[in-house]
């Protein structure tokens, strides 16, 4: 039975399984690769999407100000080879990318704790974002469903 529509994507699919991670479901359809079964066209569907943010921790100037500076390290230092491939010589070379990543360093703390004071108290707090589904299905081509479900018939037993 094909499934219903809710896109061109989904289009001439039948769902062969749901599971509860994506590892699961990309378990499953290494295994259907693994024996000779045409993965092309084959998707991983997520349902149920939330966005969950978990909290690192609190934002602090010094914090703010650490961040930025290993952002402008990683600036500076990039800007000091550049200059570097210019010189002369070798020896010319390595102060030119120390100054890069000193002021680099330098540049990227003031402009963190100056991104941060301008927050005004708003967003005190570092974090990480993630979409996240409650169920993964594996989609096939409609055409492939029946060696798709003997596969993992087989995978099962």
């Amino acid at each position: 039975m094909p499934v219903a529509s809710s896109g061109p994507a989904t289009t001439n699919r039948e769902p062969i399984g749901s599971y509860r991670s994506y590892e699961e479901a990309q378990k499953v359809v290494d295994y259907l690769a693994d024996h000779g079964f045409p993965v092309q066209g084959t998707l991983i569907v997520g349902a149920g999407l939330r966005s969950v943010e978990r909290v690192l921790a609190r934002m602090t100037l010094l914090r703010a100000a650490a961040w930025g500076a290993a952002s402008g390290a990683w600036f500076g230092l990039l800007i000091g080879l550049f200059l570097a491939i210019f010189s002369i010589s070798a020896a010319a070379a390595l102060p030119l990318v120390l100054w890069g990543l000193v002021w680099g360093v330098v540049a990227g703390a003031i402009f963190g704790l100056v991104s941060h004071a301008l927050q005004g108290g708003r967003r005190d707090f570092v974090s990480e974002s993630a979409l996240v589904a409650d169920k993964y299905e594996v989609l096939v081509d409609s055409e492939h469903a029946a060696r798709a479900h003997e596969l993992l018939r087989a995978m099962s037993g």
